[in-house]
């Protein structure tokens, strides 16, 4: 017999449980990555397509969220060029989502030698993505 009013008592407690109480839920900022069907977010996707879009493009993952680029040679620099690797690694905007490695070959005599890259590039070139994103995201929210 106790048993029995536990369980009764249980189930007629669940459906007040369910509902909340009648309290709105809060409504919460949704990132782009959570309303489209691309596996990263959308604003740091688009901003990195349009930081690179002078440079060839090798490769595109927007699942992974990889933008690997081909050799770029600067019209005002012919014995150099850059490669160019873009790693979205969160859902989130977020600056540690972000990852830009850069690659550089200097031509000496005909042959394409590795040279260094200055962490200054790699750097600029995030906070132009993580910039243009931003501004992607609030012309979004406002409009």
């Amino acid at each position: 017999m106790f048993r029995r009013s536990r369980i009764a008592v249980v189930l007629f407690a669940l459906p007040l449980v369910a509902c909340g109480g009648g309290s709105a839920r809060p409504k919460a900022d949704l990132a782009a990555s959570k309303i489209t069907t691309i596996g990263v977010n959308s604003y740091l996707w688009r901003a990195s397509l349009d930081t690179l879009g002078f440079m060839p493009l090798l490769q595109t993952d927007s699942n992974g969220g990889v933008i690997v680029t081909d050799w770029y040679i600067n019209p005002q620099t012919p014995t150099e060029r850059m490669k160019v690797t873009v790693s979205i690694l969160d859902q989130d905007l977020r600056a540690d989502a972000l990852r830009v490695a850069a690659l550089r070959e200097v031509n000496r005599n005909g042959q394409w030698v590795s040279s260094p890259v200055q962490a200054a590039t790699t750097q600029k070139l995030e906070d132009i993505i993580l910039t243009k994103a931003r501004d992607l995201r609030r012309a979004s929210i406002a409009g």
